[in-house]
């Protein structure tokens, strides 16, 4: 599983243990599970989203940790909500925020909107990942461990190709100074020069280097997204929009936008990377005609 994944376990096997007054898991079985989980349904009034993610992780701990299968666990109490409908800025409205943006912020966004990659995918590219000529790029390893290739905007070219530029010159001088980046999983031991090599350098590297903590090794991370998050609040505020806008809903307005040009949902559905069409059917609920192109009555008046 991915790191979030793990840390996210681990985080509600944490309150789980400390619910039950630090009893240990082994001692304890599906009536507290149900009793943990009902909480925080009732008590705490989390969403169903969150209480399936603590449910996930209690059910690994116990099936894959600790071996042990467990029954009655469908009498948990679970919150009644429906997902919400998702936020979708007007053309102008993006055009607005992305002009408020400045530099690799403004690269990146105009990058979201004009892929529909989520924020993660975007600042994880690599060098190699990006093709001018077949105007895409390549998404590794995206939600669901999945590869796919989203659209690379032709107007964004001459921006990112200065931007690779100044990284090109930012990846000599790190392997001058022994920096390299992290391949993910075993591709270290199977190229052990790639983590040198421009190719697999970060597209979007973050400002400073670091030093891990247990070995000692000097490696170049990719941007953090909370700086990219804090960046597209403030470009939202100064562009004075009075939605809800972060890097997410780059996403949600790229696929509405295709759906209003006539792109078939299918074709949405594999830009996104959506292992179900169902997940891609959200958006036919907030395009501006309707699903079925209903026109208000008041409007023939």
């Amino acid at each position: 599983m991915s790191p979030r994944t793990e840390d996210a376990y681990v985080a509600w096997a944490r309150r789980f243990i400390l619910f039950h007054d630090k009893k240990h898991p082994a001692e304890m079985g599906s009536a507290e599970i149900v009793a943990f989980l009902s909480d925080l349904a009732v008590g705490r009034g989390v969403g169903a989203v969150t209480q399936n993610q603590a449910r996930s992780a209690l059910l690994f701990l116990y099936r894959i940790v600790l071996g042990k299968e467990l029954e009655g666990i469908d009498e948990i109490v679970r919150p009644h909500t429906s997902p919400p409908l998702p936020v979708v800025l007007a053309r102008d409205e993006v055009a607005r925020v992305l002009e408020a943006l400045e530099g690799t912020h403004q690269i990146i966004a105009t990058l979201l909107y004009g892929s529909g990659m989520r924020l993660l995918e975007c600042l994880r590219l690599r060098i190699k990942d990006i093709d001018f000529q077949r105007r895409q790029a390549t998404v590794r390893h995206g939600k669901g461990r999945r590869d796919r290739r989203c659209p690379l905007p032709t107007k964004l070219r001459p921006r990112l190709e200065a931007h690779l530029a100044r990284i090109e010159q930012l990846h000599a001088r790190d392997r001058a100074a022994g920096i390299c980046v992290r391949l993910p999983e075993g591709l270290a031991r199977k190229f052990p020069n790639a983590p040198a090599e421009l190719s697999w350098y970060w597209a979007f590297p973050a400002r400073r280097a670091t030093v891990d903590r247990h070995s000692g090794e000097c490696f170049r991370h990719h941007l953090h997204e909370t700086a990219m998050q804090r960046a597209v609040k403030r470009a939202a505020t100064r562009a004075r929009l009075t939605k809800r806008v972060t890097c997410h809903t780059f996403r949600h307005s790229f696929a509405t936008h295709l759906l209003e040009d006539g792109t078939d949902i299918r074709t949405v559905q594999e830009l996104l990377g959506h292992r179900s069409v169902n997940t891609t059917m959200i958006y036919t609920h907030v395009l501006d005609r309707g699903p079925l192109g209903v026109i208000s009555p008041t409007d023939r008046l």
